[in-house]
């Protein structure tokens, strides 16, 4: 997959997927519930709807596995390389009205999350990577103002972030939490977490609760553009999360993650894996 010359215009649909999502959340939207129990309302329904039209002109051929389209029962052949949607991560977020949810589109390739784009509409924040250098910036229209260079920073001992999910902390997070020498902890919805990772504003992100690929892939980009790791905690080995469409056919738990632990400084996985006997 070509993906040179093209992560400019998936900065370009993020944006205008986030416009659709900003008129709807200023009037208010509806809220309905999927099979799985989970929110949706007619902004995931109209940011996706762009996103697979820009994304089927921008990349023909390219299988996109996006949420919406998944929970209608669409599901992707497998497939090497693809792209992950997930048009409104966080909508409990969007619903109470706290303008953490984001835009998220990711490039796989070979396991791989390269080119990636989080755009938070709500709060004009936006974090991109072509798959080799980080960005962060501020929207406002359509434009892309003060975009700036961002890395991961070094771990302090003693003086460590954790950043822990608004929606979904379990008591194994907590237990994690409380094990490590933390300064602060801080609750933050969608994958700004990944983000605030890169942006070296927090140190250590454990989720140990379900998540789908579509909710992190894109966060992870841009977090492993700026120096920082999204751990594996599944497999025993405690690798690098790497990203798989397989199965004939493909079925939503094979689009599952595991447990992980995303870290700013990579140098933490030791004392983070022990904190996690």
């Amino acid at each position: 997959m070509q993906v040179e010359g093209k992560s400019i215009a998936l900065v370009r649909m993020a944006i205008a997927a986030g416009q659709a999502i900003l008129d709807i959340y200023r009037e208010g939207a509806d809220v309905i519930r999927k099979g799985d129990g989970s929110p949706v309302t007619a902004a995931d329904h109209a940011a996706e709807a762009i996103l697979l039209a820009e994304l089927g002109r921008v990349f023909p051929g390219v299988p996109v596995v996006a949420e919406e389209d998944v929970a209608a029962g669409h599901m992707p052949l497998a497939a090497a390389s693809y792209i992950l949607v997930d048009p409104l991560d966080g909508t409990r977020e969007f619903i109470s009205r706290n303008g953490e949810f984001t835009v998220n589109i990711a490039v796989i390739e070979n396991g791989v999350p390269g080119a990636g784009v989080v755009l938070a509409p709500a709060l004009g924040e936006i974090y991109w990577t072509d798959g080799l250098t980080a960005w962060a910036g501020r929207v406002r229209g359509e434009e892309v103002e003060g975009l700036r260079e961002i890395r991961t920073r070094q771990a302090r001992p003693g003086q460590l972030t954790v950043l822990a999910s608004r929606s979904h902390l379990c008591e194994r997070t907590t237990a994690v939490i409380e094990a490590l020498k933390v300064q602060d902890v801080v609750s933050v919805g969608s994958s700004l977490k990944l983000c605030w990772l890169a942006e070296g504003r927090a140190d250590i992100y454990p989720r140990l609760s379900p998540t789908m690929q579509w909710d992190i892939a894109a966060g992870h980009a841009v977090l492993r553009a700026a120096g920082g790791t999204v751990l594996d905690l599944g497999d025993g080995q405690a690798g690098e999360l790497a990203y798989r469409l397989t199965g004939t056919p493909v079925t939503a738990s094979a689009l599952r993650n595991p447990d992980f632990v995303a870290l700013g400084d990579p140098g933490l996985a030791a004392e983070v894996l022990r904190a996690l006997e």
